[in-house]
C-alpha cells in the first residue's frame, strides 16, 4: 500500500541524518517525525527510516587502511592540477586525495611530495604513478621519487598490466607481520576500467618480475616471497565516463561486474578476495554519489569537479570555462602520450578550438608520410594557426628538448621522417594542456581541459546557489555534500522501497551555501572529528 506524506514538517526531519524518520498516521493524517510516537498517542507507525552516517556509506575496511573518517577520495589529476593545496584541503577534511604527478618532471613531483610530507606528517594522502609506455624512464624516476621520501600509497593509473616498476614500488614496502599476516607499507590504488586489467591488480605480483627485481637486488628474497601472499593492489578504483584517458563506459555496467570479480576471488580464499571496489566517472551530484554507494561501491572517487575548485592547480580561465560547461560539452581528442596510435582523452569542447585542432592534427597524420608530404594548403594552415611559426623553426625547438632529454627519440625523428610529424604534433597537444593551466591569454582557443560529463552535472546541480560561481567552491565543502547528500537519498530510497510517497519538493538536496548551522567553519583541525552538519533539501 502506497502512503503519501503530507508536506508539515517534512523537510526538517529528513534532513536531520543522525535521528530516525517515522512515517505515523494519526487522526487520518499522515506526517514525519524524528521521535517515536508513544504509547496512548492514537499515532500508527507506517514505516520507519533509521539514522544515516556517512561514514558507513562505504567499506570500513577502505576507511581502516588509509585512516579515513570519510568513504572519499579525489583522484590525481595530471600536471599538477590536483595539487598540494587540494591534497592538504582533503586531508585535513578526513578524504583522501592523489597528488597529479602524472606529466611532471622528477625534481618537481619530489618538491611536491616532501611537502605535502612537511605539512601532512600524520594525516595521509597519495600520489599519482602513471604508466609511461612512450616513456618508461619517466615511471622508473617517479618509483625512485617515492621509494626515496617514503611516499606510502600511490594512486596507479593507465596501467594494462602490471610493471616492473609497480611491482618494485608494491613489494618494497612488504614485511612480516607479528602475527604471520603481511603487512603492505606501500600501498596501490589502481584505477581500471577493464576487468581483465582487474583481475591482474586482484592478483599476487607476476612471479617473473618479481623474481626480476631479486636477481637486480632491487627486492629481498623474503619481500619476494610476501609479494606472492598479497595482491597487487589494495584498492580498485572502477573507472567510468571519466575525464583525461577513457574508455567511457557505464558505471553501472562495469562496477558490478568488477565487484563480482573480487567476491570470486573471496569465495575462493584468494588474497584478492580483500582489495575493496570504488566508483569512478560521472559522479558529480548527491543521486550519482548514492547510486554507486548503491551498488556496492567501498568508496567514491570524484576528478572533474575538483578541478572546478578553488584549491585545484589549474588557471582561473580554465575554472570560469568548467563552471560554463553542460552534460553533452565534452568529447574525445587524440591524446599527446599515446598519439601514434590513435588513444583519445575526454575534453573540454565548450570555449576552446583544441578538440577540432587535434583531430585535424591526427588526420594529417595518418594520411601522410611526413612534413614535407604536407598539402600547401594544410602546412600553411598549420603554421599559422596551430604552431603560429615556420614548421622548421618549431621542430628546432622540439629536436632540442629531445636531444637533452630522449636522445632515442630524437634519432628516430632523424631517421623517420612520419616519426618526426608526431613528435611535432605531439609537441603541440602536450602544450595545449599547460596553456590552460597556466592561463596563457594568447592560447584560449587551444586550451586542452580535462572533463567528463559530472562536470556539466555538478553545474546544473549548483546553479543558483553561490557554488554557481566557481570562486566559491571548494573541494572539502564539495565533498562533504556529496557524501551528505547521498545519505540524504539512502533515506528517501528506504521510504520509497517500504512504499512512502514524499512531496517532490523534499526529494533534492541542494548544495551548501556558504557557513550554516552545523556547518564546520574550516577544516584545518587534523586531529578534530568533522563538526556534526545538517543537510539542506532544496527550498519549496
Amino acid at each position: 500500500m502506497t502512503v503519501y506524506v503530507e508536506a508539515a514538517g517534512v523537510r526538517s526531519v529528513l534532513a536531520a541524518l543522525d535521528r530516525p524518520c517515522y512515517v505515523v498516521e494519526a487522526g487520518g493524517r499522515v506526517g514525519v517525525s524524528a521521535d517515536r510516537p508513544g504509547q496512548g498517542s492514537g499515532a500508527r507507525i507506517l514505516a520507519v527510516a533509521p539514522p544515516v552516517d556517512v561514514r558507513n556509506l562505504g567499506a570500513s575496511a577502505f576507511l581502516d587502511r588509509h585512516r579515513l573518517r570519510h568513504p572519499y577520495m579525489a583522484g590525481s589529476m595530471a600536471a599538477g592540477i590536483s595539487s598540494v593545496e587540494l591534497v592538504t584541503a582533503l586531508a585535513h577534511a578526513g578524504h583522501l586525495a592523489s597528488f597529479g604527478a602524472a606529466g611532471l618532471a622528477a625534481d618537481r613531483v619530489e618538491t611536491a611530495v616532501r611537502r605535502l610530507r612537511r605539512e601532512l606528517p600524520d594525516l595521509p594522502w597519495a600520489s599519482n604513478l602513471i604508466h609511461s609506455p612512450a616513456a618508461p624512464r619517466a615511471e622508473r624516476d617517479t618509483v625512485e621519487v617515492y621509494l626515496r621520501n617514503g611516499v606510502t600509497c600511490v594512486e596507479a593509473s593507465a596501467f594494462i598490466a602490471p610493471t616492473r616498476e609497480l611491482v618494485r614500488y608494491r613489494a618494497t614496502g612488504l614485511r612480516s607481520a607479528p602475527d604471520g599476516g603481511v603487512l603492505a607499507g606501500n600501498r596501490v590504488i589502481a584505477k581500471v576500467s577493464r576487468a581483465a586489467t582487474a583481475e591482474s591488480f586482484l592478483r599476487p605480483a607476476p612471479a617473473e618480475l618479481v623474481a626480476d627485481l631479486v636477481a637486480d637486488g632491487r627486492l629481498t628474497p623474503e619481500q619476494a616471497a610476501l609479494a606472492a601472499r598479497v595482491p597487487l593492489a589494495d584498492d580498485i578504483t572502477v573507472e567510468a565516463d571519466s575525464a583525461g584517458h577513457t574508455d567511457r563506459r557505464p558505471l553501472v555496467t562495469q562496477l558490478p561486474l568488477i565487484i563480482a570479480l573480487r567476491d570470486r576471488e573471496a569465495r575462493s580464499g584468494n588474497p584478492g578476495g580483500t582489495v575493496a571496489i570504488g566508483a569512478a566517472g560521472g559522479i558529480g551530484t548527491p543521486q550519482a554519489a548514492f547510486a554507486a554507494f548503491a551498488m556496492g561501491a567501498a568508496y567514491i572517487v570524484t576528478g572533474s569537479i575538483n578541478q572546478g575548485c578553488l584549491e585545484s592547480g589549474t588557471s582561473p580561465q580554465v575554472k570560469a570555462l568548467l563552471a560554463t560547461a553542460d552534460i553533452a560539452d565534452c568529447t574525445m581528442a587524440p591524446a599527446a602520450d599515446m598519439f601514434e596510435i590513435g588513444a583519445e582523452v575526454q575534453v573540454l569542447k565548450r570555449g576552446t578550438l583544441f578538440p577540432g585542432r587535434a583531430a585535424w592534427l591526427h588526420r594529417l597524420y595518418r594520411a601522410h608520410s611526413g612534413l614535407d608530404d604536407l598539402p600547401v594548403a594544410d602546412r600553411r594552415r598549420l603554421e599559422e594557426q596551430i604552431l603560429r611559426r615556420p614548421v622548421e623553426e618549431a621542430w628546432l625547438d622540439v629536436a632540442g628538448y629531445l636531444r637533452r632529454h630522449r636522445p632515442g627519440e630524437a634519432d628516430r625523428a632523424d631517421r623517420d621522417p612520419k616519426a618526426r610529424m608526431a613528435l611535432l604534433f605531439r609537441w603541440y597537444l602536450g602544450l595545449s594542456s599547460r596553456w590552460a593551466t597556466s592561463g596563457d591569454p594568447g592560447r584560449t582557443g587551444d586550451y586542452q581541459i580535462w572533463c567528463g560529463p559530472s562536470m556539466g552535472a555538478f553545474n546544473d546541480w549548483t546553479r543558483g546557489s553561490s557554488w554557481e560561481d566557481p570562486r566559491n567552491r571548494r573541494a572539502a565543502d564539495v565533498a562533504d555534500a556529496l557524501l551528505h547528500g547521498a545519505a540524504y537519498h539512502s533515506r528517501l530510497a528506504h521510504l520509497r522501497l517500504a512504499g512512502v510517497r514524499l512531496p517532490a519538493w523534499c526529494t533534492a538536496y541542494a548544495p551548501t551555501d556558504g557557513v550554516g548551522p552545523g556547518h564546520a567553519p574550516a577544516h584545518t583541525t587534523p586531529s578534530a572529528a568533522p563538526a556534526p552538519r545538517t543537510p539542506r533539501p532544496v527550498p519549496a
